[in-house]
């Protein structure tokens, strides 16, 4: 009897690590298209991408989903961080950010997104790292 329940409890055990490690955690990706002209978000989730559809359809000029920073060389007088102003769009299941004035050569920008961005998940809360607010995703590329 105690075998059959601890094979039972394993199998169960196992189950659960296959499904809650399933290939759906997957961060999005920001990453500069082809061209370098635009900067694009893609692999967002389903429930992600519906509310950023519901949101677009609502009013697209009045959500700020991403922001782009330039950042500052070590050479540059202003150390401060100058936002990026562009349109952003929604192109099948991926964000599109295409600026205003065209990305320079040998920048370094930050981009911020709160798409797909959790505030507490099973591993967080068992390993007691939640944070009291939503931390952005960040990512610096470079032109």
């Amino acid at each position: 009897m105690f075998k059959s329940l601890f094979k039972f409890s394993a199998i169960v055990a196992v189950a659960t690590f296959v499904i809650s490690c399933s290939g759906t955690n997957k961060k999005p990706i920001i990453k500069f298209s082809r061209d370098s002209t635009t900067i694009i978000i893609k692999n967002i989730d389903k429930a992600s991408l519906l509310q950023l559809k519901n949101a677009y359809a609502i009013n697209a000029d009045s959500i700020d989903l991403i922001s782009v920073l330039v950042k500052p060389g070590e050479l540059d007088r202003l150390q401060d961080e100058i936002e990026v102003i562009g349109k952003v769009n929604l192109l099948g299941d991926s964000l599109v950010f295409k600026p205003d004035l065209p990305f320079k050569k040998n920048k370094n920008y930050l981009v911020e997104s709160f798409i797909g961005v959790q505030f507490a998940n099973a591993g967080k809360l068992l390993s007691g790292s939640i944070k009291q607010n939503l931390q952005p995703q960040k990512q610096i590329l470079t032109r």
